[in-house]
């Protein structure tokens, strides 16, 4: 289960997008997620996967991490491309039984918005596979930090954000553990039904949830222990620098968000 989970895998190969500052790729985050939000087009769509390609590619990551990374949601975009089959009724119709209709805008429109989330989950991993929890928080606090002024609590939402993203690896551990160890009684994961399997699941709520919150005691514990203060001022271990090939970085994104605007 660990294994095939990739949130807040780093995969290293040393590329020039790994090097950028994290402001940088969370800011272009934010600018491609606009513009997948924003495209309306199947020119626009090509336009975006043509983008997500060549930047994946330059990270030199293999394009299965990618696809791995969206295949947790096949079901639910399944289920979107279906829907948007039945309610759009535009165009000729390809299918029809009964009251349910199937038309070539409805079949359109169920591709496009599959693709959609299929790009923006698979390109936003980009930003996990190429950045540390630890530099990905700092630069979450970097982007953050004007907001402060507004009094919010910047140190506290990015440790927040930072104890997330390393408990998860530690909470499918423990259901790993568990899941063993009801194997080893003879309930076996993958010979049960599927109403069983959803049963069984179910019962590891508790013992994980339980788990959770004694880790998370414990490692309050260790924080009080050590002197910990959330918005003490200390420095950085990682000095942030904002370079040309950050600006150029954020600018590519940019022209995607503009030639998406300028094909709608």
């Amino acid at each position: 289960m660990k294994n095939r989970l990739l949130i807040g895998r780093v995969i290293d190969t040393g590329s020039w997008v790994h090097a950028l500052d994290p402001r940088a790729k969370l800011t272009a985050m934010l600018v491609y997620a606009a513009a997948i939000i924003l495209l309306r087009s199947w020119p626009a769509l090509l336009l975006a996967a043509l983008f997500s390609l060549a930047v994946m590619a330059a990270t030199r990551i293999s394009y299965k991490f990618y696809a791995k990374a969206a295949k947790p949601l096949r079901l639910l975009m399944l289920f979107i491309f279906i829907l948007q089959c039945l309610t759009v009724s535009q165009g000729r119709v390809l299918l029809q039984a009964g009251p349910l209709a199937v038309s070539a805008g409805g079949l359109s429109a169920g591709g496009l918005a599959v693709v959609r989330m299929a790009l923006f989950i698979s390109f936003t991993a980009l930003l996990t596979f190429t950045t540390t929890p630890g530099r990905l928080n700092q630069g979450l606090d970097g982007m953050l930090k004007p907001f402060a002024r507004l009094r919010l609590p910047v140190h506290r939402l990015t440790l927040m954000a930072g104890l997330a993203l390393r408990f998860i690896p530690t909470i499918l551990e423990e259901s790993q553990k568990i899941l063993k160890a009801q194997a080893a009684r003879g309930a076996d994961l993958r010979e049960l039904r599927l109403r069983d399997k959803g049963k069984m699941l179910i019962s590891l709520l508790v013992p994980v949830t339980v788990g959770a919150f004694r880790r998370a005691e414990e490692l309050v514990t260790s924080m009080e222990a050590r002197g910990f203060v959330v918005d003490a001022p200390r420095t950085e271990y990682y000095e942030p620098s904002w370079g040309a090939k950050e600006t150029g970085f954020v600018g590519l994104h940019l022209l995607l968000l503009a030639a998406v605007l300028w094909l709608l």
